[in-house]
Formats: structure tokens, sequence, C-alpha cells
């Protein structure tokens, strides 16, 4: 009987997260449910404050045996969660204090394309290389796993390709149209991301999705790979262009950095970095630096001079490369943000002052 009791509040809990329109749940000891819309955080005081045995309670509906294992053996587990065969949750359960935490982030059901998500469709241009390293950055939950959903549906949509994604967990689910789709979790499909990856070699694969550039082994092999006949797109948690290269070179040992670099240089095809901004009048909106690699872009990460890519970046508006500042300052004009949200997000106020004042 207490089972239902606690199958049943998680079920509103899960419905009221639709029914707000938020992006997480969060059940945390000595705290109300918590939904996260829009960025703030949004307390369900409708509800009673967790206690320990609540939350244990909760993340037992949640967990299989195995993962149950895995929360004791290593203090937390992930794994995807699909609430009634409609919607999926991105799901990790942690303890803390000894207690049990869980974060639930709700994935969209529907995959949108770069055109509902207001990003630039300029963006589908990366599909049309059979080969190379396209890499998508931002902080946590400024909507990389979207961007990066919407380009591999259109390639799913309009090209022929055997396409791999390999995910911790696995996020959007896609609908096979003119491509095959394999997609592989880490614990349940392939051991890690290196193995996976490697096995990538074997598998005849055009195009792959990589969840995260998280260690050298994982970038070491994901740049071999956009090297002999491979498209990967993968995710970085870095602020922009600059620091997401030198991120990947500052991961290998001193000594291997000029080669890394002259190998990054050839396979980079472009960095896309994100933040979602409070949209007036509610939800959300993007603001993106794209850096589309060019001559000057691959002589000056051959050459380590990292600190002058955002000038490329900025003369680049005619090869369809934005500033960070230079689109915050466009939304700004558009009336889709504040002023004051615009700032908070800005690399160099000054000059998003200047630009604003330009408009």
């Amino acid at each position: 009987m207490e089972t239902l009791h606690t199958e049943q509040r998680l079920k509103n809990l899960l419905l009221l997260v639709g029914q707000q329109g938020a992006s997480d749940l969060h059940l945390v000891v000595g705290r109300y449910p918590t939904l996260r819309i829009d960025g703030k955080l949004h307390p369900i005081a409708q509800e009673k404050i967790l206690t320990p045995a609540d939350t244990k309670a909760l993340s037992d509906v949640l967990l299989t045996e195995e993962k149950k294992q895995e929360l004791i053996g290593m203090g937390q587990t992930d794994f995807s969660y699909n609430f009634e065969d409609r919607v999926r949750f991105r799901t990790n359960v942690f303890l803390q204090k000894g207690y049990v935490s869980v974060t639930m982030r709700f994935i969209m059901d529907r995959l949108r394309n770069l055109e509902e998500l207001s990003i630039p469709s300029s963006l589908y241009g990366f599909t049309n290389y059979s080969q190379g390293l396209v890499l998508i950055t931002g902080p946590v939950g400024h909507g990389k796993s979207t961007t990066l959903a919407a380009i591999i549906d259109y390639i799913n949509h309009n090209l022929e390709k055997h396409i791999i994604t390999i995910e911790d967990p696995i996020e959007f689910v896609y609908n096979q149209d003119r491509c095959i789709i394999n997609q592989r979790e880490i614990g349940r499909d392939a051991k890690n991301f290196p193995d996976a990856l490697r096995a990538v070699f074997r598998e005849d694969a055009n195009v792959v999705l990589l969840g995260e550039l998280r260690d050298l082994e994982t970038i070491s092999t994901a740049m071999t790979a956009a090297e002999t006949g491979h498209l990967i797109f993968a995710t970085l948690h870095t602020n922009d262009s600059a620091q997401t290269i030198d991120r990947i070179i500052d991961v290998f040992p001193a000594h291997q950095q000029n080669q890394i670099r002259s190998q990054l240089s050839s396979v980079l095809l472009g960095v896309i970095s994100q933040r979602l901004l409070p949209r007036v009048g509610g939800g959300r909106i993007p603001a993106i630096e794209i850096m589309f690699k060019n001559q000057a872009v691959e002589n000056l990460i051959r050459e380590n001079k990292i600190h002058q890519l955002d000038s490329v970046i900025e003369t680049g508006l005619k090869e369809g490369m934005m500033s960070l500042d230079r689109s915050l300052a466009d939304l700004v004009r558009r009336g889709l943000i504040s002023v004051n949200d615009a700032f908070i997000y800005a690399k160099n106020r000054e000059y998003l002052q200047m630009l604003m004042s330009k408009e």
C-alpha cells in the first residue's frame, strides 16, 4: 500500500513538471519538492517537506536492483526514466550527508529543429562534411544536447548515413528515417566512452554523437575518428571557442601538445557555445557564439595564438560567425531579452554596451 502511495506521489510530481513547463525536478531531504522553471527554482509548497524516508522511497520506485547496487557502491547513478511510456527523464540519484537525493531532467518528447530553438540554421552546414569534429559547448543546463539533437535529426531526415550515438544516459530517442541510427548507452550497451568510440571504427559509422568529451582517452580517440572518415559531434562544458580549444590541448602531456595543436587545427570544423537567457514574456532563448574553422582559425590553433580567436570570430560575420556579445546585443535590440540579463552573460561588457548603442 505504501509503495502504491509513493508511486502515485512520484506520478503527480512528474505530471506537475509537464504542466508547469519545468526543466528539472529536485527531491532533497529537508526541502519541498522543487521545480526548475526558466532557470529558476520553485518549491512546490502544497507538497510536504521531504524526509529521508520520502526520498529513499521515491528513489526505490525509480531504481532497478542493478542501479540500487550502483548507488550503494558508487554514491550516485545515472539513467533514463520512461514515465508511462510517454515522456523521458534523464535522472541522477545520489547520496549527500548519507541521505538520498534525486534530480530529474525532463527530455522533450518531440525533437525540435534549429528554427524552433531560435538557433541559426547555418549550423546545418556542418552536416555537409564527411569527416571532422564539431563541438557544442556551454554550461550545464543551457541546451547543448537539444541543439545537438536538432542537427542529428536533420541528418536523419535529409541524408543517408549510419549514425551512432554514445551517451550516458541516452537522452533523445530518434525515429529512424533515411538514416540507420544505433544508440548506445554507457553501462548498458558499452562499458565506457573510449571503448564504445573505438568500436565505431568497426561499425561502419558515418556520423557519431558523443555525449561528452570527458578525458584524454576519449578526446584522443575522437580526434583520430574525425581524421579517418567520421563526422563527430560532441559536447564540452566550456564557455567559448578559445577556452574549448585550450581545454582540449591542456588535457594532453606537454610533450604532445604541439602535435595535438596540429591535429586539432586540421580536424576541427567549428565550435558552438550557447547560453539560455530568460525571454521577455516567459520562457528562455539562446544567445550563441559560432566559430566556423577557416584558414585564419586553423593557423591560430596551430601557432598557439588562441587568444586571437575572438577577433577572428568578430570579423567573420560574413562567413556566418557570431560572437556571444553580438548575439546578446541582437537579442536586446529585438526586445527578446533585458539589458540586465545581457550584461550578466556578456564576455566584454564595454563592447556589448558599444554594440547596443550602435544598433
